[in-house]
């Protein structure tokens, strides 16, 4: 058997999760797993226990959407929590082989806005939170201690995910870092919901399994957030403590990818970190174009960038 998969998986932990007095059941007597069993969450959304039983153990990939909400109600879970409900329930009907799939590219319209971003720091996360790209700054705030050439090989791409939970440089680097991998960790678990076929992804979630206790036990956890605005306290190495925001932005061309920026305030000290950053990097260059461009202005830019060397 092949056990219950990532739907059966997700209601399990989630079920668990809950009280019978947080549904408003009575508790009798001792129970012998944690959370609500399964006959009380069939109950409350209104399904026979042994089709629920199925659904939770692999056995029926054909629940309703109108079923999905009905258990989403009962597991009271949010949008986005519902959100991930209904994509692993699609991905359990499918029965695709999995394929390894292509390095992830930047698109040209992309390369210009993360040039036009050399005032912030900014970069680029593929679809597994690889970085395909970044900006001196980005660079010089996130990851200083790395090679600033690394995302440009697909083989030697940075991972922001495995810097988190793997690298002591991250961990020193954002003082509340338990907040920053919750973040981090319910991210992933909506790329999985979105790939459940994607090697590369289910890889990575076996490194990260393998290597990091704190990462277990929040992945098993089952929750599910995206990381689109949160703000950090950072003590950089280079210019001491400062608050960022982190904000990531959809790009409309590559929906399998983000950009991440960095703000401050005006006038903060934050924003005087920055900028004591920029001045310790030197003059930040703009990322290179990608391979293809090579014709007009854009080739005469190419040669100019790569004939300087990198922060």
């Amino acid at each position: 058997m092949n056990g219950p998969g990532p739907l059966g998986d997700f209601l399990q932990a989630r079920r668990a999760q809950l009280r019978p007095e947080d549904v408003g059941l009575p508790a009798f007597g001792p129970r012998r797993v944690a959370g609500l069993r399964r006959e009380e969450l069939a109950q409350l959304a209104g399904v026979s226990a042994s089709y629920y039983t199925r659904l939770e153990q692999g056995l029926s990939r054909g629940a309703s959407a109108e079923v999905l909400d009905a258990i989403g109600r009962a597991l009271q879970l949010g949008d986005h929590e519902r959100a991930h409900l209904a994509r692993l329930a699609d991905a359990a009907r499918r029965t695709t082989r999995a394929r390894r799939p292509r390095p992830e590219q930047v698109a040209d319209e992309t390369w210009d806005l993360l040039r036009a971003l050399d005032g912030v720091p900014a970069l680029v996360l593929g679809r597994r939170t690889d970085v395909l790209a970044w900006n001196g700054l980005g660079h010089g705030l996130l990851a200083g201690h790395l090679d600033p050439l690394a995302p440009q090989d697909p083989a030697r791409r940075p991972n922001m995910s495995r810097i988190l939970f793997l690298d002591p440089h991250c961990r020193e680097l954002y003082r509340d870092w338990h907040r920053k991998a919750r973040a981090v960790v319910g991210n992933l678990r909506t790329a999985v919901g979105r790939h459940p076929d994607d090697p590369l992804l289910a890889e990575l979630i076996g490194e990260l399994t393998m290597k990091s206790p704190e990462f277990v036990a929040l992945w098993r956890d089952h929750r599910v957030s995206p990381c689109d605005a949160a703000s950090y306290e950072l003590h950089h190495p280079a210019v001491g403590p400062l608050t960022v925001t982190q904000q990531t932005l959809a790009l409309v061309r590559s929906p399998e990818q983000v950009i991440v920026v960095c703000t401050t305030p005006a006038g903060s000290s934050s924003e005087a970190a920055l900028a004591l950053l920029r001045e310790l990097a030197g003059p930040v260059s703009p990322p290179p174009l990608p391979a293809g461009a090579v014709d007009g202005p854009r080739m005469v830019e190419r040669n100019r960038i790569n004939a300087r060397p990198g922060l």
